[in-house]
């Protein structure tokens, strides 16, 4: 794992298609995630291309690491696969001014299976504000727990 990526991967009993449909839809970002931090992407459509653009509210007090409560973020999708790969940046759509993107990637095993990798990188966070950050802002516990959710929501179990 690079120090300016944190990703976790797991093989989920379910084929890339299916786990596309959910991880391109931020309204369902909510279940994914599972932290309590995201509370809602209620006008979100599926993303489909490059520049697509949601919204989420989050609240960062279920956390407990920052008391800056509840706020909007916008994402931008910055790339997109159909039933591979779906990754946005955080802020808007210039990723150098934000350095930080989440994203998903799909890798067929069978037509029954599929390895999933979610990972947060910050690699294009500018050299100054990598000095003053402390990073991974996102724990590898919240990311590992996505991971769970998601082969949650696609099998059923």
């Amino acid at each position: 794992m690079s120090t300016e990526r944190a990703s976790v991967t797991r093989r989920v009993a379910a084929p890339a298609a299916t786990l596309f449909a959910i991880v391109s839809d931020p309204a369902g970002h909510v279940a994914i995630d599972g932290s309590g931090m995201l509370e809602a992407a209620p006008d979100a459509r599926p993303l489909t291309a490059v520049g697509d653009t949601f919204e989420i509210a989050m609240d960062r007090e279920p956390l407990g690491d920052r008391p800056i409560g509840k706020y909007q973020v916008r994402n931008t999708v910055s790339r997109i696969e159909p039933d591979r790969l779906v990754e946005w940046t955080v802020g808007n759509g210039d990723r150098a001014s934000y350095g930080y993107a989440w994203g998903w990637a799909l890798t067929p095993v069978s037509d029954t299976e599929t390895d999933v990798t979610n990972y947060f990188d910050w690699s294009d966070l500018p050299e100054k504000r990598k000095a003053n950050a402390t990073l991974p802002l996102i724990p590898i516990t919240m990311i590992e727990r996505s991971v769970d959710n998601l082969a949650r929501l696609a099998t059923g179990t």
